[in-house]
């Protein structure tokens, strides 16, 4: 089927080509009249702190606890105090020029707020917006940033946060850097300029098509615009290395066959069938984000896989199209010359092959070890969700978040807010009061506010600041101890009460999602068995490939631990504090990661199962199966590197933990696992690599992942090639 799509896309290829010329248009129609990604906080059904957002949204109907905010922090010159009467004016003639505009429900000055610091240097204005931040207009926010640029121009330092700034993301050079160094890669193993290009061209019409879509969805179904960057990376990624898999078939097919169309339709038969399984694999992985119950990680998700499926169907179909306007040109230019081209030398492979071979049981065991010693961080994995603390000095939000955990305490950037149900009590008021006492006299709480209640008079909303920053690990253990003394003070005051705000969501996300990682991993463990099983027909090889894939995963956390959480090397990578690990870090790595590992388990060790399939002796079959494509597996290992490794330059911290997480995933995989560990496993196995019971291999379905039927569809080769 595969191969007849090859051969008919070589012929129409005019058409292949306008209706994927097409496609892009309209993804760009639909993304300029979109209104683009949205900035959204993640939520989490079934945990406590969604449950109290709910509650505050069913009791304090006009709280618009969706709409927008901003955080403006006022500091007075050394020696000043902000309430001097200088001072005091120019802070009030800033706010006054906010409160005017059409989308703003408020402005709290810090004077009203109670929201000036101790030595009186320090004080912050709230703003809160009517409308969610998605909807918060690029005039409302000019409004903002030139209050802002008011005070400052009055002396006073003053800096910005809330979800109301618009956070757009930041290209880095970096991110074209990996680009360019794929485009180097695929020179140097095409030795063509034509067919170095292809892949880099279909791939980037494909991450077009797909991040334009995210783009043109993101607004309807509110994706934040992580999803967008992660369909891109990933996209481009894998756009390329599936591109060059087909065209380096197409290349080895020309070798023997001097009608370029039956070329085309046997490398899409052959590489394209390997690409499209090992598509479906990705697809599936990260489709599978969706059963965690994270309703932001399943958007990412399924951004992500619909950005694998565009790059499956452009290998599939736009390569070999192309590939019918120059099948010369993507040759080397002695085989257009004319020639019969030699038997491709690998002068690297073969004789890493001999040392795989002589000494598979030592390169075995210093392989696992080498990646059980990086995984070892990974013991200390700690999840959370980096804020405004993670950001450069030189983003205002950043500036902000420091001044003032300097004049108010750390814990004033992540205030806990408690909300307190008093319906079944004799005296609601009363009854907050004994609640808010019993926080009050808590090990690690600085100040409690005071109660404001719904016009029922039923529930109240109080305010808890503690001691330790959002991120810190006692303030994690702060509302776990506030929640174990809740029935207690809930008996006492026949009340009941729920703790939530944006530190105890982003605690009570990390722990559900961190219980959540274990079934995930097992349950990709067993697909990859499963699929693997069918594929290879062999029980040993889906067990390696398995363990492979843990082995890689897992030194790929230790390797973001000891980044992010530890500091190791953060000056060079630009990580300003260390902190906890992106929650959905993990679980978004093993999606991925697991999908990528299978690419280079089928395209890797395909080719050895073909030639010991042909009667090739299992020893003779894995040097024959590495040194046919252990060259393209390096250079798309180093693509994926490349690309993945740019993104770890990136503006946003979630982007650049996977950028960095997928690029030492991919060294680690592709170096390591499969082109060191998974050989010398086979070498030690033997035959027994190959094993199937005969009761399985009757039950299991037969999946010609590599083509093989074809040969009994063509005729033999003729080792001519005219030059045209």
């Amino acid at each position: 089927m595969l191969s007849r799509l090859g051969r008919f896309s070589y012929r129409r290829r005019w058409l292949v080509v306008a209706l994927w010329l097409l496609a892009l248009g309209g993804a760009v129609l639909l993304a300029v009249k979109s209104e683009g990604p949205v900035n959204t906080r993640a939520t989490m059904p079934g945990i406590e702190s969604q449950q109290a957002f709910d509650l505050i949204a069913d009791r304090f109907p006009g709280a618009a606890a969706d709409g927008a905010s901003a955080t403006i922090v006022f500091v007075a010159p050394p020696g000043q105090a902000l309430t001097s009467a200088e001072n005091a004016k120019a802070v009030d003639a800033a706010l006054a020029s906010i409160s005017g505009g059409p989308q703003v429900a408020r402005v709290v000055p810090p004077s009203a707020g109670g929201s000036i610091s101790a030595d009186g240097s320090t004080g912050f204005a709230s703003v809160s917006y009517r409308v969610p931040s998605s909807e918060v207009t690029e005039e409302s926010r000019t409004t903002l940033a030139d209050a802002v640029e008011q005070a400052r121009g009055a002396g006073l330092t003053t800096e910005m946060s809330g979800s109301a700034l618009k956070t757009g993301t930041k290209m880095s050079p970096m991110e074209l850097a990996g680009v360019a160094i794929a485009a180097v890669v695929l020179l140097m193993t095409f030795g063509s300029m034509v067919a170095a290009g292809l892949p880099l061209l279909t791939a980037i019409i494909g991450v077009a098509i797909s991040f334009l879509g995210v783009w043109a969805v993101a607004g309807p179904l509110e994706m934040a615009i992580t999803s967008g960057m992660l369909a891109l990376m990933l996209g481009l990624a894998v756009g390329i290395d599936y591109a060059m898999f087909v065209v380096s078939r197409f290349r080895e097919e020309r070798h023997g066959w001097d009608d370029a169309e039956q070329a085309a339709g046997r490398a899409v038969g052959t590489a394209g069938s390997a690409v499209a399984f090992a598509g479906t694999t990705v697809v599936i992985a990260l489709a599978g984000l969706s059963v965690v119950g994270i309703p932001s990680l399943a958007k990412m998700g399924l951004a992500a896989a619909g950005a694998v499926v565009v790059a499956v169907l452009v290998a599939l179909t736009l390569v070999p199209a192309l590939l019918g306007f120059a099948p010369n040109r993507v040759l080397a230019r002695s085989h257009r010359r004319g020639g019969v081209p030699a038997s491709p030398r690998f002068p690297v492979a073969r004789p890493w092959m001999r040392l795989v071979l002589r000494r598979p049981l030592v390169l075995t065991l210093a392989g696992a070890a080498l990646l059980a010693a990086i995984a070892v961080p990974a013991l200390s994995l700690q999840l959370g969700t980096p804020g405004d603390a993670s950001l450069p000095v030189t983003e205002t939000q950043r500036r902000a978040y420091d001044l003032r955990a300097s004049a108010f305490g750390p814990g004033f950037n992540g205030p806990l807010t408690v909300v307190v149900d008093a319906r079944g009590a004799a005296d609601p008021a009363a009854a907050v009061a004994t609640v808010a006492d019993s926080i009050r006299t808590s090990s690690g709480v600085v100040s409690v506010s005071k109660a404001t209640f719904n016009q029922a008079g039923d529930t109240a909303i109080l305010t808890a600041v503690p001691s330790t920053g959002p991120t810190d690990e006692r303030t994690e253990d702060l509302v776990q101890t506030l929640r174990a003394a809740r029935p207690g003070v809930e008996a006492a005051g026949q009340v009941s009460y729920e703790i939530t705000g944006t530190t105890a969501l982003d605690i009570d996300m990390a722990r559900k999602t961190q219980s959540a990682l274990v079934p995930y991993v097992s349950i990709v463990i067993g697909l990859a068995v499963l699929l693997l099983l069918v594929v290879f027909r062999s029980v040993w090889v889906p067990v390696k490939a398995a363990l492979g894939f843990l082995l890689s995963l897992f030194a790929a956390l230790g390797v973001i631990v000891a980044v992010f959480q530890w500091g190791w090397a953060a000056d060079v990578l630009g990580v300003e504090q260390t902190g906890p690990v992106m929650s959905l870090m993990p679980i978004l790595l093993v999606g991925i990661v697991f999908g990528l590992a299978m690419d280079y388990e089928v395209f890797l060790v395909s080719r050895m199962r073909e030639a010991h399939a042909h009667g090739t002796p299992a020893h003779e079959a894995i040097v024959t199966g590495f040194t046919q494509s252990s060259k393209v597996v390096v250079a798309a290992a180093v693509i994926m590197i490349a690309v993945f490794g740019g993104f770890a330059a990136a503006h946003e911290p979630l982007i650049k933990m996977v950028g960095l997480g997928l690029a030492v995933a991919v060294f680690f995989d592709a170096f390591v696992v499969r082109l060191t560990l998974v050989p010398a496993v086979l070498q030690l196995l033997g035959e027994r690599a190959w094993w199937l019971p005969r009761w399985l291999d009757r039950v299991l379905p037969h999946v010609d992942v590599e083509g093989e039927s074809l040969s009994e569809e063509q005729p033999e080769p003729v080792h001519v090639l005219s030059a045209r």
